[in-house]
């Protein structure tokens, strides 16, 4: 058999926007991918499902698959004709041993590539508001590693280092903060040096200490700062308050859980994680098509989409037979807010009517305003399997005859128990997604639990079942994480632990 390829992978610092274009191309191609415990879930959810994952949990100080096993396992995967991604935090070659793995690839001829990564010396200082060079300030970086060979104390020139004038980052360093600062010192180097350590960097939980050299230790031990973490010693640490960004983000801090079905919950999490927050994917439902189906569409005059599925599921049955969007013509085509639209849009079909407010009851109210719905008019409803009474009993009101058509169905999936503790916030983008959250939990659970709904209908299911509940301006994801923001200002605090690792932990609750 051909041998495969492996690619050294820089995952960068956390941040999934981070990722080059070229690692995330390796990423979704990828038939292996063997990755360490600092890439972080976000990055992990880029994987195809079908790519066989090899852990091989790398920690400072703690290495449970040995080095040299490592390099085995990407020629042997490599070996057996695989697309190997070898997936490491930051760049594969910055302290990241990424040269002794090549080694033994070269040994066996086993093609392979490497595609940089942005290093967390630079991101992390980056995202803490501190430039590694000023020209006020220093004209060189230098970067450190903390750890010697198999766990050693490393062998440092502090003198050296003190006589550069430059900007020192200790990385992997933490654990040795007393060796460091006391070699520093010792060297000659002033007390009141400025000095940083950013832990967690470029994700939402981020924390950073600024301090002086002589009082670095004990601020970092009395905020209880712990790997991963970086210290930066130099005159630019002082820039850092001033040029902090990242901390001003209006979701810092603040944990989200995204109960939208997968496929969809993406632009939600994009939203939330550009506002600085950290959103947790607990999809609660799914939707599936309905197969076969045959509308009547002759028979009606208006044809109204309640949902960005039910245009999926019809216009993909369209196609599946042949046949488009001609077959809609002659007809009013009502679309119940702007995402179906939008669906609608991509099918080459434009809404003849979107209403004010985004809920089927207030579509029907609205048509028959103006006229579009009358006692003379039918309306052919494409939708879920069990969708709304507010809609049917609005039509009823209205006079209108109606046909309630099922296109897709909407299943609910099962989830090991939240642990509240560490959950700020519940996203709820329809009444299916609260009854899907309630179903995988044990009864009283979430009672309390705040919770930003995207309409009416969903924000009074979800406050008669106990939650406390907000509701968008708008019905859409871009209005529900404005009210985020808002909300959002006092309620979220730093806790200092990793929420975008696995959210799921072993034992079924919610890390």
């Amino acid at each position: 058999m051909n041998n495969g390829e492996v690619i050294l992978v820089g995952a960068g610092p956390g941040d999934k926007e981070l990722l080059t274009i070229a690692a995330l191309k390796a990423i979704q191609s990828a038939d292996v991918v063997v990755y360490d415990r600092l890439v972080s879930k976000e990055i992990m959810d880029l994987v195809p499902q079908k790519a066989k994952l090899i852990n091989v949990g790398k920690n400072v100080g703690d290495h449970p698959v040995p080095q040299e096993r490592i390099s085995e396992i990407l020629v042997e995967e490599a070996q057996m004709g695989n697309e190997v991604v070898r997936l490491k935090g930051g760049d594969p070659f910055l302290f990241g041993r990424g040269g002794e793995e090549l080694e033994l690839l070269v040994e066996n001829s086993v093609n392979f590539r490497v595609i940089p990564g942005i290093t967390s010396s630079i991101g992390a200082a980056t995202y803490g508001g501190i430039p590694v060079t000023h020209r006020d300030y220093c004209s060189s970086v230098h970067m450190i590693t903390g750890q010697g060979k198999r766990g050693t104390k490393p062998d440092i020139n502090f003198r050296a280092l003190k006589e550069l004038n430059g900007t020192l980052i200790f990385m992997m360093s933490v654990g040795k903060i007393h060796y460091i600062i006391e070699g520093l010192l010792s060297a000659g180097m002033d007390p009141k040096m400025p000095c940083g350590v950013v832990e967690n960097g470029t994700r939402s939980n981020q924390r950073k200490v600024i301090s002086t050299l002589e009082n670095l230790e004990e601020d970092v031990k009395a905020d209880e700062i712990k790997s991963p973490a970086l210290i930066i010693v130099g005159k630019v640490a002082k820039l850092s308050d001033a040029f902090d960004w990242f901390s001003k983000l209006p979701l810092k801090n603040c944990n989200i859980l995204v109960t939208q079905p997968k496929a969809k919950a993406s632009k939600l999490a994009d939203l939330i994680t550009a506002a600085g927050g950290n959103p947790i994917l607990y999809p609660v439902i799914e939707t599936e098509p309905i197969r076969p189906i045959n509308p009547p569409i002759e028979d009606y005059d208006v044809i109204a989409f309640t949902s960005s599925a039910g245009v999926q599921s019809f216009f993909d049955d369209l196609m599946e037979k042949g046949m488009d969007g001609r077959v809609l013509k002659n007809k009013i085509i009502a679309a119940v807010g702007s995402q179906t639209a939008k669906t609608m849009a991509k099918y080459g079909i434009i809404a003849d009517f979107v209403p004010s407010k985004f809920d089927g009851a207030t579509m029907v109210k609205e048509m028959a305003e103006k006229g579009i719905l009358s006692g003379r008019t039918n309306i052919l409803l494409l939708r879920a399997e069990k969708g709304s009474d507010e809609t049917i009993e609005a039509l009823n009101q209205a006079g209108v005859k109606y046909c309630d058509y099922s296109v897709y169905r909407t299943k609910y999936l099962s989830h090991n128990p939240i642990n509240r503790e560490k959950i700020d916030w519940i996203t709820f983008t329809s009444k299916s997604c609260v009854t899907g959250l309630l179903a995988t939990q044990n009864e009283g659970v979430l009672r309390g639990m705040k919770a930003v709904c995207i309409g009416r209908q969903t924000e009074n299911l979800a406050k008669k079942e106990g939650f406390e509940t907000y509701v968008s301006d708008m019905s859409t994801v871009y209005s529900m994480v404005e009210k985020l923001k808002e909300l959002a200002v006092s309620d979220c605090s730093p806790c200092g632990e990793d929420h975008r690792e696995n959210p799921v932990n072993s034992e079924g609750g919610l890390k």
